[in-house]
């Protein structure tokens, strides 16, 4: 175990970091890795490689999944849980014969270098970013991937050497830490692929039509939805009942304690400090419009 991950085992003992500042840095660290998967540079570059541009999907599943290798479908649909299966075989089945993992790996570099060179302009030289970039690697390499298959694909990587690129891998390692503790915190709960989007839809997380685009029928929606009314988590209108909403707060909740310990390490002056200089990078990606204004994702509404 390294110096860095027994550092954040102990730090769980000794909370100096709030769970609100946790869900926060995740808010503003999510937009940051999310523009992978909507630049027109990184779609260029996967064009390049020989997947189709014309929608997301194509290019989502290989570049999230890259880290990975060249892993078969019911590993990736394992690992992002809530998409249906067949939607994930749809686009990793050809995605390995069309290019390697390695060229993936590559070619999400290259385009989010240009992507935020085009974002951040001239900052993306600056200090500020640096200073951030440097702190956010500290937090990423004190996350212990025990369990977390995604995070653990992408803390195997290099690290490039460009400071926005730090960025953008320390990013991304603390979103997929974050993510597979989500997981965790949906299978406690007993929440299966597609409840765990019916009942998140149910609070308002997003509209259903935001969530259809993960890959369900209208049958299996209606399915999970019974299951749900039956288990008193949602009433006959879709709707969340009291304990539909307290089983959402406790898997908030609970994705929240398991993503503490990366800040734990860094410490309550670091974290506020990463914070403050994330704010107007954070601002510059919203302000790019290349992000939806509405996601699967919830910021903003658990």
């Amino acid at each position: 175990m390294s110096e860095s991950v027994r550092g954040a085992e102990t730090a769980k003992s000794l909370p100096t970091v709030e769970l609100s500042r946790v869900r926060q840095l995740w808010h503003l660290l999510e937009p940051l890795h999310a523009v992978l998967y909507y630049a027109p540079e990184v779609f260029e570059e996967a064009a390049a490689l020989g997947y189709g541009t014309e929608e997301r999907w194509p290019s989502y599943f290989p570049l999230r999944a890259a880290p990975l290798g060249p892993v078969g479908s019911e590993r990736v649909a394992s690992a992002f849980y809530s998409f249906n299966p067949r939607l994930v075989a749809e686009h990793i089945d050809p995605a390995w014969s069309t290019a390697s993992p390695d060229a993936v790996l590559k070619a999400r570099l290259r385009g989010m270098d240009r992507a935020y060179r085009a974002i951040f302009g001239d900052r993306v030289d600056s200090p500020e970013l640096a200073e951030a970039a440097a702190l956010a690697r500290r937090a990423a390499e004190a996350a212990n991937t025990a369990g977390r298959q995604l995070a653990a694909a992408n803390a195997e990587l290099p690290w490039p050497a460009e400071p926005h690129l730090q960025l953008w891998q320390a990013a991304t390692i603390l979103r997929e830490h974050r993510g597979d503790g989500h997981l965790a915190a949906l299978l406690v709960a007993g929440l299966d692929p597609v409840e765990s989007l019916v009942s998140f839809a149910a609070v308002g997380a997003a509209s259903v039509q935001r969530f259809e685009s993960r890959g369900w029928s209208g049958e299996e929606w209606a399915a999970a939805r019974e299951r749900l009314v039956a288990r008193g988590v949602i009433d006959d209108r879709g709707t969340a009942t009291r304990a539909g909403r307290d089983l959402r707060q406790e898997v908030e909740h609970r994705t929240d304690q398991l993503a503490a310990a990366p800040w734990e390490f860094l410490g309550r002056t670091d974290t506020d400090r990463l914070a403050d200089l994330l704010g107007e990078f954070w601002v510059a990606v919203l302000g790019s419009g290349l992000l939806p204004s509405e996601s699967t994702l919830g910021i903003g509404k658990v």
